[in-house]
């Protein structure tokens, strides 16, 4: 009998593995398999193992329910099934497990509470030196971000010309002692020198993402993995049908079982010349078909769109559409996709010479009030020049910018929000007006919660009128300088000072007669 390892005791929605000795002769990853199936008196789970190397074999469940679990084990090299119990406690404090779409366009946890998705994007932060990595996490515990995009594979591209700490698959790469500013572009696609063997994974690769998979779920941020992409010298965009699938699966194997991933089929899809509609549609049948957690799942654009309206899908993943104007189109995308609108690139905050790369922070906060005010949800990154190389787009560390402090400034006023979000209410035509997203309250003629935003106007004053007896405590936000004046409590026709400067913000709340 083969013996099993395995935790007697685990929390709801925390992962739980059992591993089992096999062989190591030939190749594990394509000769053997492992399979287990999990049950309590509630749900019932069949999960795909995956080879962790060293004649280690292991399965992975996430159990949604507190209570006694059964399980059995199946696998190419044993003869009879192996069967196992154990005990599931209440979640942990920080674990309100996955994100699941509520009410069209809004996001909720499984546990029912509010998820509004406030975004970064840090390509490959997690292929960096531990040092870093530990910074970037550190940046993260103290950021408003609680979502965050990265890959699986390295990156070559501006800025990127490094090497990662480790590669996905057997073998060696290509001498990137060659690569330079000039001539980086020869090398896209199988640059001579790699040597891979796409049919045996790299263990440790997978096993540090894991890690910091753990670590981010720990700070409530969301680990959006982008599993593909274009800019690449190492030839993982090139793959064949055999070798993609393959490694499909393995990815979904180790990773479905944490709480916090989201599936990213791509980083700018349209630029992946070899892949076609057909495979990435086959790769979003394997995603359905293997994750029984049914983790959100989208596909990230370049230029054309994907058919967002595509019932795998999820949620929109949205890259900007012209340097200028993205946020602004959340309205049109919401009525077109019926589905959330994530903004997961709309430009970012930085000083680089791309101009999706240079916006200051002020366009930057204007562009996260313009989405969120739309019912949208906007995503941020830095590309600032650095004479070490590091920046945060790409590899972490530290954040520079001045978005981040007023973009959980924003935050603070979007979980304020009641309801599950904000909905935009086309009121009146020079501004942007948002209204609590709930059920109970959208069918009202007077609102109990209304946000105007102004942007780059500069009105000194604005009049309000709803009804004659409806009571609203009045507030005067500084979008820039991050400061609320509470003005007083008004009814009928009133009229409220402003300043006359850019970025303000009025909140009418009505007021409580308790």
């Amino acid at each position: 009998m083969k013996t099993l390892t395995y935790q007697k005791t685990i929390s709801k929605w925390d992962v739980f593995e059992v591993s089992i000795k096999g062989p190591t002769e030939g190749n594990p990853f394509t000769e053997q398999w492992i399979k287990a199936h999990f049950s309590n008196n509630i749900e019932t789970k069949e999960v795909e193992g995956f080879y962790d190397g060293k004649g280690l074999y292991k399965a992975r469940f996430m159990p949604s329910f507190e209570g006694a679990y059964t399980f059995q084990i199946t696998a190419s090299f044993i003869a009879e099934t192996e069967k196992g119990t154990f005990t599931v406690s209440q979640a942990k404090k920080e674990n309100h497990g996955p994100v699941r779409v509520a009410h069209t366009y809004h996001f909720e946890y499984e546990d029912g509470s509010v998820y509004q998705p406030i975004g970064t994007t840090c390509y490959v932060w997690e292929l960096q030196n531990e040092a870093l990595q530990k910074q970037t996490l550190q940046s993260l515990k103290k950021s408003p971000f609680n979502k965050i995009r990265f890959c699986i594979f390295p990156k070559h591209y501006d800025y990127n010309f490094n090497e990662p700490i480790s590669y996905p698959y057997e073998g060696t790469p290509c001498d990137s002692s060659v690569i330079t500013k000039e001539n980086f572009g020869q090398f896209n696609g199988r640059a001579k020198g790699n040597d891979w063997d796409y049919f045996r994974f790299n263990p440790i690769h997978f096993r540090n993402i894991e890690k910091n998979i753990c670590s981010l779920g720990e700070i409530g941020i969301e680990a959006d993995i982008i599993v593909m992409h274009p800019y690449d010298r190492w030839g993982f965009s090139l793959m064949n049908k055999e070798e993609d699938a393959l490694y499909w699966h393995y990815v979904i194997a180790r990773f479905a079982a944490y709480h916090n991933v989201w599936w990213s089929l791509a980083n700018e899809y349209d630029l992946m010349s070899a892949k076609t509609t057909e495979n990435w549609e086959n790769y979003a049948s394997i995603i359905c078909k293997n994750d029984p957690y049914q983790h959100l799942r989208s596909i990230h654009n370049c230029r054309a769109f994907y058919d967002y309206t595509r019932p795998w899908i999820t949620h929109c993943s949205i890259q900007r559409i012209n340097t200028y104007m993205t946020a602004e189109n959340t309205d049109s995308w919401k009525q077109r996709f019926q589905k959330p609108i994530v903004l997961d690139e709309i430009t970012y905050e930085g000083n680089i010479q791309h101009g999706w790369g240079n916006i200051s922070g002020k366009e930057m906060t204007r562009r996260f009030w313009e989405a969120a005010l739309r019912g949208g949800y906007p995503g941020h990154s830095e590309t600032y020049l650095s004479p070490d190389n590091i920046l945060w787009w790409s590899h972490g560390g530290k954040l520079k910018g001045e978005s981040p402090d007023r973009i959980a400034f924003l935050k603070s006023i979007m979980y304020q929000t009641p309801g599950y979000g904000l909905t935009r209410l086309e009121l009146n035509w020079d501004d942007l007006c948002a209204i609590a997203a709930n059920n109970q309250t959208k069918f009202l003629k007077v609102q109990p919660y209304y946000l105007f935003y102004y942007g780059i106007n500069r009105p000194s004053f604005r009049t309000f009128h709803f009804d004659e007896t409806t009571a609203f405590d009045v507030e005067v936000i500084d979008t820039w300088e991050m400061k609320i004046k509470k003005v007083g409590t008004y009814t009928g026709n009133f009229k409220i000072e402003l300043p006359g400067k850019e970025y303000m913000a009025i909140r009418l709340r009505k007021t409580s007669t308790c």
